[in-house]
């Protein structure tokens, strides 16, 4: 039997596992390589394989689940797009997004596109379209091509599309192939950020497939998908904005083989965030609008999931304010205390010594700032370079860097673009002080949290009375918080029936008292009434008593740390093709068929011919994605009205689901 394997290119760290049949047979992790992820991947690799002492020959089948996508979006990365926009107004363009979009990247708007029963509206002005691509062709990455009613007649968007390849030679990106629903600003928006992903994924998988070779593995590369299927590498090269949430999207499947778990909240913590989605009835819960990411909406399908910014390397905040005091954490990264005393132990002992020797505790004790390697600092202000100057020699103590607040202001900027990182204390330096992880350092750890002991609340006294304390206050802080997170994300699904919004209803106090099941007039209880299973590599140590806090079954799996890398390689391939069949005249169906609309006299033949194209193309999809042995599902929806005492058909939709495992490589 082949040997599987997995890889998840994570915030934090690159995991990988071997999977023969039922069984893990091996897991590792790298630190993940953000200026180059095939290296974290060829590290992570080279270790699964080591580790399970197998020939890197075995394996059949590899498979990707990466954040690249989405974290290039959020961040505002890409290649440098053109937008060919066919029967629109140049106003909505401002509208819809799509002037945000772009970036300041050109647009052609141009006459042509169909109205809704795919009627042509007006010719295409291919001089216009020439003339553009002459003046603006060079030096774009890719193009998007959007038509008014494409999904409807993709003509408009085929033709350009073809003229596009042939001046240019460059990936044209056609809307209708994302997506068959109606909005057409919208999914231009989606064919933009596809563009400007194209170059970027088709790097990163040809690095990928490189290092894989380098290693011996000559196997099908497959990636994830963001609803938790699987795509062929080719396929995730032309569409690579279905990869978006492909990481989340591989955990819930994951979940779903490690426990076999019909129904369930699902949370991921990892190092920077916490991730949690449904799974219902076996398969992940899809966005109905589309996912959403770096602030667009998109008209992709990806897995319905809630993020916040909490995970083992949130870094923790004083709540100084009232009597009691405290701490809150995230939403930003910092690098653990612990981590960086591994990686720089002179430096960081030497200032934790320092400050733990200063009669008062300081606002920037045992907060360090340490330059980011291989990030080109374009457009630096003059502050801003001298900052960068400053960290030239490696790690340095805040307080040694900041001399005036302009300093802080600047500092800050360099941080947002990735140029330089923080490091203060985490949950995770919180889990080496309690003895809960044994990774990094943990005397600098006690010796960070010691420092924030001795900080002082709204009454004056310390925020703790020693180390062990003050991580057990920070580990409560994050329970809570993930308490806080999953009450919302299963109010969020209640919301039709509830009305006001989730998270009011997660911290109103009748909601903290009937989880507590208050006794006394009222007797109030509550508790989340599925299976939750807790993922990621630091859920052992802190989800136990979120399953507490909630009353619920917390099912903490075998491998749970591994579950994303897990589930990038036991999905199935799924292809899913939508038509409808429309009635532009009485005794007229049009079927809007793939390449174009075709009449006929009855609504049934219109259909059955609608879904025999639909049929052949999900079948061709997944095909080309590796199955062998497709299984196809239909679903039909009708739509209709009554007229004249009579039920005519409005219209029709016809859903075709190809699915199936990938062929395996025989060694």
């Amino acid at each position: 039997m082949s040997l599987l394997l997995g890889v998840d290119t994570g915030g934090t760290y690159t995991d990988a596992v071997l999977i023969r049949g039922e069984e893990v047979l091996a897991s590792a992790k790298a630190l993940t390589t953000r200026h180059d992820l095939a290296i974290g991947i060829g590290e992570a690799v080279r270790s699964v394989v080591g580790a399970a002492a197998v020939a890197p020959g075995e394996i059949g089948m590899a498979s990707l689940s990466t954040t690249l996508a989405t974290n290039a979006l959020v961040e505002g990365q890409g290649g440098r797009v053109a937008l060919i926009y066919i029967g629109f107004e140049a106003a909505g363009l401002e509208r819809h997004g799509l002037r945000e979009a772009l970036r300041g990247d050109p647009v052609l708007v141009m006459a042509g596109g169909h109205d809704h029963s795919g009627r042509e509206l007006a010719p295409l002005d291919l001089a216009a379209l020439e003339a553009f691509l002459t003046a603006e062709g060079r030096g774009v990455s890719g193009f998007a091509v959007a038509g008014r009613f494409a999904t409807r007649n993709p003509a408009h968007e085929l033709a350009v599309a073809r003229l596009v390849t042939e001046m240019t030679g460059t990936p044209a990106t056609c809307s209708h192939h994302l997506s068959a629903r109606l909005n057409g600003p919208k999914r231009a928006v989606t064919a933009v950020l596809n563009a400007r992903l194209i170059g970027m994924i088709d790097r990163l998988i040809g690095r990928a497939q490189h290092v894989l070779a380098e290693l011996g593995i000559d196997a099908p590369l497959m990636v994830v998908r963001g609803d938790g299927a699987l795509m062929s590498a080719a396929q995730a090269r032309s569409r690579p904005i279905e990869t978006i949430l492909s990481g989340p999207a591989a955990s819930i499947v994951g979940a779903r083989w490690l426990t076999g778990v019909e129904n369930a909240l699902v949370s991921d913590i990892g190092g920077t965030t916490t991730d949690v989605a449904l799974l219902r009835d076996g398969r992940p819960a899809i966005a109905p609008e589309g996912a959403r990411v770096g602030g667009f909406q998109t008209m992709v399908e990806a897995v319905a999931m809630r993020t916040w910014g909490l995970g083992g390397d949130s870094q923790v905040h004083l709540r100084a304010q009232g009597l009691v005091g405290g701490v809150t954490l995230g939403p930003r990264r910092v690098v653990p205390v612990s981590l960086l005393a591994h990686e720089a132990p002179e430096v960081v002992h030497a200032a934790l010594d320092a400050d733990l020797r200063a009669a008062a505790p300081g606002e920037m004790d045992a907060v360090f700032v340490r330059a980011v390697r291989g990030v080109e600092p374009h457009g630096r202000s003059e502050r801003e370079a001298h900052l960068l100057e400053r960290l030239a020699e490696g790690v340095q103590p805040l307080r040694k860097v900041l001399r005036n607040r302009m300093d802080r202001v600047a500092l800050s900027r360099l941080e947002d673009r990735g140029l330089v990182q923080l490091s203060g204390i985490t949950p995770s330096d919180a889990a080496h002080v309690l003895g809960w992880a044994e990774a990094w350092d943990r005397e600098a750890a006690e010796k960070a949290l010691t420092l924030w002991a001795r900080k002082r609340i709204g009454s004056g006294e310390a925020l703790a009375a020693d180390p062990h304390g003050m991580a057990q206050l920070i580990v409560d802080q994050l329970v809570e918080q993930t308490v806080q997170a999953l009450l919302e994300a299963a109010l969020a699904e209640e919301a039709p029936s509830f009305g006001p919004d989730p998270a009011d209803l997660a911290r109103h106090v009748l909601m903290r008292q009937a989880l507590g099941g208050h006794r006394g007039l009222l007797r109030l209880d509550a508790a989340v009434n599925v299976d939750i299973v807790g993922l990621g590599a630091s859920a052992p140590i802190y989800y136990p008593a979120v399953g507490e806090r909630l009353r619920g079954r917390m099912i903490l799996p075998e491998h749970a740390g591994v579950a994303n890398a897990i589930g990038a390689v036991v999905g199935q391939v799924t292809m899913r093709r939508r038509g409808v069949v429309t009635v532009p005249a009485p005794g007229r169906f049009r079927a809007h068929l793939p390449d174009g609309p075709q009449d006929f006299a009855d609504a049934d033949a219109a259909m059955a011919c609608l879904e025999l194209a639909l049929r052949r193309e999900a079948a061709e999809a997944v095909e080309r994605a590796g199955v062998a042995d497709a299984e196809l599902g239909v679903r039909r929806e009708r739509r209709t009205a009554e007229v004249e005492g009579r039920r005519v058909l409005v219209e029709a939709e016809i859903v075709v689901e190809a699915s199936g495992r990938p062929r395996v490589a025989v060694a």
